[in-house]
């Protein structure tokens, strides 16, 4: 089997860090989407933490009119869930594992790592990070939901069971409604895991109070 490809931007907010978050944007964004995030965290001053932003690979998206685009799964249906991508998800999902597995060989042990991502992002953090079978530190998900819900109780895996989780989501949102991260969200808590989930009066975005509250989030699980 190939080793995988990384393609991605690190940002280490001092040397020789201990901590990661491992951030994924969203579709048809890029790595470099969330990088003038990092000095808005304001974690500089605390233990070193490498943010890595990985690329999604470009392939077609069907909601898009087939348009080649940053994706890490193909969206069929506006309504997100009725037909799932769930080889791309699987195929995404083994990418970000191998990512984890890179910085455990960098010498930050997974118990250390966050794995964080916005709208299609968020949706491979809550997939993987809940069936991943070493303790994370925490998942941030911001503007997505859980794909694969239905498969989701029989596929989760116990090593995260305890992890935090935070989701935020903007209560306009014309792209993930608010609703869907909600049902998520339900599932997750129905289910036993210690979620956060907070409402911010923004469309499919990012607000200065979401980010302070990212920020003490990060502050709790990492340092």
């Amino acid at each position: 089997m190939n080793q995988p490809q990384f393609d991605a931007i690190e940002i280490e907010t001092s040397p020789n860090p201990g901590h990661a978050v491992i951030w994924l944007h969203g579709l048809g964004a890029d790595a470099n989407d969330f990088v003038p995030l990092v000095p808005e965290l304001g974690l500089k001053n605390h233990p070193p933490i490498r943010f890595v932003f990985p690329n999604a690979p470009v392939q077609p998206v069907t909601i898009n009119g087939g348009m080649p685009m940053r994706a890490w799964y193909d969206i069929l249906n506006a309504d997100l869930v009725r037909r799932e991508d769930e080889q791309g998800i699987l195929d995404s999902e083994r990418l970000i594992q191998a990512l984890i597995k890179r910085e455990n060989d960098r010498g930050i042990p997974t118990e250390k790592i966050v794995l964080a991502g916005f709208s299609q992002g968020c949706a491979m953090t809550l997939h993987t990070g809940t069936r991943f079978g070493q303790k994370l530190a925490g998942l941030v998900g911001l503007s997505g939901y859980l794909p694969l819900a239905d498969l989701f109780a029989a596929q989760r895996h116990s090593a995260n069971q305890d992890t935090p989780i935070f989701m935020a989501h903007g209560t306009q949102d014309p792209v993930v409604t608010l609703d869907r991260a909600q049902a998520s969200c339900e599932l997750l808590q129905k289910l036993g895991y210690q979620v956060t989930f907070k409402t911010y009066t923004m469309p499919h975005s990012v607000c200065l109070p979401e980010i302070s509250d990212i920020a003490d989030f990060l502050r709790k699980v990492l340092l």
